[in-house]
């Protein structure tokens, strides 16, 4: 896979996750969150079962850092869905992208991976763009915005992690462990904090199949193929354009609207996608 290549994939990837915040929101209104998540991330298991290897077994240290996925998107996805009970999809969206501000400080403590300064610059840009995308007139953080924070953090050692483990181990079937570890910490969760509840109608039968085989898998995949081929701090400014898909297609589905300030945050992040594609938006390692 090329350069291009792999960010066209970690955009596709950016733009399913995006349009899926809406998913979510949707079958929120038919099934508790803990829930919902058993069931979206059981099925998803299931669907990665045909054409990942399981033999030879996975040895100590590839099932750890399939763990360590684990537990930060079973952590992020519970926080987020729980979160999204409360705030909004565009709002939601738009406070997971933190964790693309997050990804390049958390690569600099963890591995010693330094961002460029044309891609620090671009990062910077983009969280401008994120912070006019908030609409910070609109009121104070709430209770969901508060649990979407702590997905942000969780997704941005994610990005580290599968940055530094697509390196060393089958890229499929981390996503396997980490799906599979997801499905089980939600269903513990759900047995010892909420009386389940799914209401099955075509609505939300279509809302999960689109988590299940896009937001949960596919996705996945195509992260963990692409960011083999790049540095954490790129893959995290790829993901600043999340919150842009996930507002329009708030916009289009929802009716939510967005106002001149936060398209104005939108084009910084694409001004910063531009940035980061000049010659000198290399990482380099400490």
């Amino acid at each position: 896979m090329t350069r291009r290549q792999a960010d066209l994939a970690l955009l596709l990837a950016t733009a399913l996750w995006g349009t899926s915040f809406v998913a979510v929101k949707s079958a929120l209104g038919y099934a508790t969150p803990l829930t919902f998540l058993t069931v979206r991330f059981g099925f998803a298991a299931l669907v990665l079962v045909p054409g990942t290897r399981f033999f030879p077994r996975p040895a100590g240290p590839e099932l750890r850092g399939g763990a360590l996925l684990g537990l930060l998107v079973s952590i992020g996805f519970i926080a987020q869905t729980v979160g999204l009970v409360i705030t909004t999809p565009s709002r939601s969206a738009f406070i997971v992208s933190v964790s693309s501000v997050l990804a390049p400080v958390i690569a600099l403590a963890l591995v010693g991976e330094r961002p460029n300064w044309v891609t620090v610059a671009a990062l910077g840009l983009a969280t401008l763009g994120i912070y006019l995308l908030t609409a910070p007139n609109a009121g104070g953080l709430n209770r969901g915005d508060l649990l979407t924070l702590v997905c942000a953090a969780c997704f941005g050692g994610q990005i580290v992690a599968v940055a530094e483990l697509t390196r060393r181990y089958d890229a499929r079937r981390l996503v396997f462990i980490q799906v599979a570890s997801t499905a089980g910490m939600a269903a513990v969760a759900t047995a010892l904090f909420e009386r389940p509840h799914i209401h099955w109608t075509p609505a939300f039968a279509g809302a999960l199949a689109y988590t299940v085989l896009f937001a949960s898998t596919a996705c996945f995949l195509l992260q963990m193929r692409a960011q083999r081929e790049m540095s954490s701090a790129r893959a995290a400014l790829i993901f600043c354009f999340e919150p842009l898909f996930a507002a329009l297609t708030s916009w289009r589905v929802l009716g939510e609207r967005l106002s001149l300030l936060q398209w104005s945050g939108g084009a910084l992040i694409l001004l910063g996608m531009v940035l980061a594609e000049l010659p000198m938006s290399r990482p380099l390692r400490a």
